[in-house]
């Protein structure tokens, strides 16, 4: 094997070794030690396998290191999510570049399932590493309840998942 450069997630990490994610690949990298990473931790690097059998790695060299926050957000979506959502069916997903850096995602859910659905984004492995890939440093799920509209009997929830520049 030979060394690879990319971004990498932490998923792991303990005082001496590490777990590795390619946020492009989804390749898993067992690191041989931990140089200070944190979970959440993103690094732009170049991770190299540990001769002679090659089965775990080592980072060779990083050139950017960030974390990414990950916020459960008392707030409200802004009113932009909100009317994204607007003309949405439950279960749909509406993706949209910021201004700048970054992506909202907005999902229309079930009110009874907005609070799962808002643990599940935060929990997920894959939120980091999307922003990782977006280059966002914060993320900022909110969530609120819509009422029920003439048209349906059931209630609606918009969940906002922001992806932020630093």
């Amino acid at each position: 094997m030979t060394e690879k450069t990319g971004t990498f997630v932490v998923t792991h990490a303990e005082d001496d070794s590490a777990v590795v994610r390619d946020v492009e690949t989804t390749q898993v990298h067992t690191l041989a030690s931990n140089p200070g990473l944190e979970p959440n931790d993103v690094l732009e690097a170049t991770v190299a396998p540990d001769p002679p059998l090659e089965v775990t790695w080592q980072v060779i060299d990083v050139t950017e290191r960030r974390s990414v926050d990950l916020v459960d957000s008392d707030l409200d979506p802004t009113q932009h999510a909100t009317e994204l959502a607007a003309d949405a069916d439950p279960g749909e997903f509406i993706q949209e570049e910021r201004a700048g850096t970054g992506e909202i995602h907005v999902f229309c859910v079930p009110s009874d399932e907005l609070e799962a659905a808002a643990r599940d984004v935060l929990e997920d492995e894959e939120t980091i590493a999307r922003a990782a890939r977006l280059g966002a440093v914060r993320v900022e799920v909110r969530r609120a309840a819509t009422e029920a509209s003439s048209e349906s009997q059931d209630d609606t929830g918009v969940l906002s998942v922001r992806y932020l520049p630093d």
